[in-house]
């Protein structure tokens, strides 16, 4: 499973890396980095979460 980005609708609000920080960084520059973009089996839960907690919905997984 693969976790992506959609830049343009992203707005960094850094909900997904308080949910799960080893996948998901927010820099000074409010830019988002996917840190780990297939998370091991044992995150998917907790980034399924995040996925869903986006509220700018700006993040997908792909499967």
């Amino acid at each position: 499973m693969k976790v992506r980005v959609d830049e343009m609708v992203c707005e960094a609000n850094a909900v997904c890396m308080g949910l799960v920080p080893e996948v998901f960084d927010v820099d000074d520059d409010d830019q988002l980095h996917i840190l780990r973009p297939e998370p091991p089996p044992e995150m998917l839960d907790r980034v399924r979460h995040a996925v869903r907690s986006c509220p700018k919905a700006a993040l997908s997984l792909e499967e």
